[in-house]
């Protein structure tokens, strides 16, 4: 799976729509396509310990996101602010675009 064949990019507002997170609206940091995963902002925490070193030693404690399937979040729609799917079209320029499956409004060009 490459990049051109997800439905979600980077900087995309999602909705997550199961697990621990549901309902949660964030934008997307990073997506992972050989995996067909994606970083959401503030989703999936995860607790990282760092080891004592001489610059830090207490060591400590984080939360960063973790990565989630892609197939747990759905796009919300610029246009109409509702979660859709993703259709391709071909535009009379030549150009790619997502196009919103509910309101039909193009979404970008790819």
């Amino acid at each position: 799976m490459n990049n051109k064949n997800l439905e979600i990019k980077k900087g995309d507002t999602v909705v997550v729509i199961s697990g621990k997170d549901k309902n949660k609206r964030r934008k997307i940091l990073k997506t992972i396509p050989e995996e067909a995963k994606v970083v959401v902002e503030g989703v999936n925490m995860q607790t990282h310990f760092l080891r004592p070193t001489q610059g830090m030693p207490q060591g400590k404690i984080t939360q960063r996101e973790g990565p989630l399937d892609i197939s747990k979040v759905m796009l919300i729609c610029p246009h109409c602010h509702e979660k859709t799917r993703v259709s391709h079209k071909v535009l009379e320029d030549g150009t790619s675009a997502r196009v919103c499956k509910n309101c039909h409004e193009v979404i970008d060009k790819i």
